[in-house]
């Protein structure tokens, strides 16, 4: 069992394999303060979680960091629409960049080229492989706009967040 991430068929896929029972994992993304914990890349935070957990239902988060040493904090608001609930096995979102209020924005607002998709699916599963270990996997169907270097910063980035998803898990 070896997590993994793999972009290709313009699409990225990671996979990670978690020491913690399938419902600690599932409330990491569904409950706003166990969210809080572990949401952002390294050396963010997360100050803002809203969450209307249904179908239709909206989130609302904020990542505050620096993008490098001596720069000053940012805020960076994404929001998303809930299409798909499983319980317990898989979340469907359509995320995209918003203002503090939820509102759709372009990323080049965040410095991101205009050529960023205004809105991304993604698809988070949680499988039990055993007692306390689970297969989490997290799916963009497609990252087309995203290129070279952002698709990178992009894979980092939600490692990052998922090493703190783990290490708040624990």
């Amino acid at each position: 069992m070896e997590n993994a991430s793999k972009i290709e068929n313009g699409s990225l896929t990671i996979t990670r394999f978690i020491n913690a029972p399938q419902e600690k994992v599932w409330k990491a993304f569904t409950d706003p303060e166990e969210m809080k914990k572990w949401w952002g890349p390294q050396n963010w935070s997360a100050p803002t979680v809203k969450i209307d957990f249904k179908v239709g239902g909206k989130y609302l988060l904020c990542m505050r960091g620096s993008m490098g040493p001596g720069q000053p904090e940012i805020d960076t608001w994404s929001a998303g629409i809930y299409e798909e609930i499983v319980p317990m096995e898989k979340i469907v979102v359509m995320d995209f960049f918003s203002d503090d209020k939820g509102n759709k924005i372009n990323a080049s607002v965040y410095g991101l080229p205009d050529t960023f998709p205004m809105e991304s699916k993604i698809i988070f599963t949680f499988e039990e492989i055993e007692s306390g270990t689970m297969k989490f996997t997290l799916h963009y169907p497609s990252i087309s706009g995203i290129e070279g270097k952002m698709q990178s910063d992009m894979v980092q980035g939600w490692n990052q967040s998922l090493d703190k998803l783990e290490a708040a898990l624990k």
